[in-house]
């Protein structure tokens, strides 16, 4: 079992494999697919917001409180937060400004 998985672009994936990260870039519609695979091979998983809003919320919501492994939504290169994050979803319903 890996440290770390990725599953995001093919271009990040790049990066993320030179940490010695096992990486996906699914295509259109194999997200979940992908999302499952990665959660299966490593101990932290690393998606970013664009495969997150593919997933089924349900499927989604469930790995995110497992805890084991550990899943991470990774904020966009522009700084943009993904609104399915739990730590946004939080400061949403509490009023923080970010």
């Amino acid at each position: 079992m890996s440290a770390f998985a990725y599953v995001g672009s093919a271009i990040e994936s790049a990066a993320f494999r030179l940490i010695g990260a096992r990486c996906w870039a699914p295509s259109p519609g194999e997200e979940s697919a992908a999302v499952r695979a990665a959660l299966g091979a490593a101990e932290s998983v690393f998606i970013t917001g664009a495969v997150a809003q593919c997933l089924p919320r349900a499927e989604l919501d469930v790995a995110l409180a497992s805890g084991r492994p550990l899943l991470v939504i990774i904020p966009a290169a522009d700084g943009e937060p993904c609104a399915l994050d739990p730590a946004e979803r939080a400061r949403a319903q509490l009023g923080l400004e970010r």
